[in-house]
């Protein structure tokens, strides 16, 4: 059971009015996310319901499992503008993608321009089970090639949360850091919202996504947070303004 509710009960949904999203799976059949152009239409229709500005769809790209290009990315994003063309420009529907950190990623980046959230800003993730033994010297080369790092969830990598400064070294290493709003509503469980919580008070964050995959993301917008620090959450919000796209 958690234990760190505020004293008023704060919902997810309270949170989304305006809001820019920079993570969220809404491309359909390519990857782990929307599977069918009507999950896509519902995580949209949602979207737009609780109030999103904008969204920035990042569809995975790990090798050998969801091996996207650029140029499959933006296929697929074409696609659904012009089957969901309403809801895309309401929505103000953009795309980008949220890179796997690993030995291929380091070849992508040095031979092909990545698909940013803006500008030189980049969405990375790493391996729920370890780090990538190199992972500073690809942070350093991500770096050194001109874009910024932007580490999806934190919060949900384990095998820091007993060793929390891994994530002050990450960010001293150039790593801006993206929580995931399903995160702070226990969708994860305890552990996960209490670590997010702590990144949160000590200022770690910088940004929020949804990371929505599906329905049962959606539903955790109903769901009142689970964390202490609700003020820092709602200027990390609002830091989400940076990404505007209109």
């Amino acid at each position: 059971m958690f234990s760190f509710f505020s004293s008023k009960k704060i919902f997810l949904k309270d949170l989304t009015a305006g809001f820019s999203d920079i993570h969220s799976h809404i491309l359909f059949g390519i990857d782990d996310g929307a599977k069918t152009i009507e999950d896509s239409r519902y995580i949209m229709q949602s979207f737009v319901d609780l109030g999103f500005k904008n969204a920035i769809t990042t569809p995975h790209t790990i090798a050998e499992v969801w091996d996207n290009t650029p140029e499959i990315i933006t296929s697929k994003y074409q696609e659904l503008t012009a089957l969901l063309p309403e809801l895309s420009n309401t929505l103000h529907l953009k795309v980008a993608s949220e890179y796997f950190m690993d030995d291929s990623f380091v070849q992508r980046f040095q031979s092909e321009k990545l698909l940013t959230l803006k500008d030189n800003y980049v969405l990375v993730e790493m391996s729920f089970i370890n780090p990538p033994f190199q992972l500073y010297d690809i942070l350093f080369d991500l770096q050194v090639a001109g874009y910024k790092p932007v580490l999806a969830h934190p919060e949900r990598y384990l095998f820091y949360h007993q060793n929390f400064d891994e994530y002050k070294k990450l960010k001293a290493a150039g790593c801006l850091f993206q929580v995931n709003l399903i995160s702070v509503a226990g969708f994860y469980g305890e552990n996960i919202a209490r670590t997010a919580d702590r990144l949160l008070g000590e200022g770690l964050i910088d940004f929020a996504g949804s990371d929505v995959h599906n329905s049962s993301h959606i539903h955790c917008f109903e769901k009142p947070l689970k964390i202490k620090n609700i003020e820092p959450l709602k200027q990390v919000v609002k830091n989400n303004a940076f990404f505007e796209l209109t």
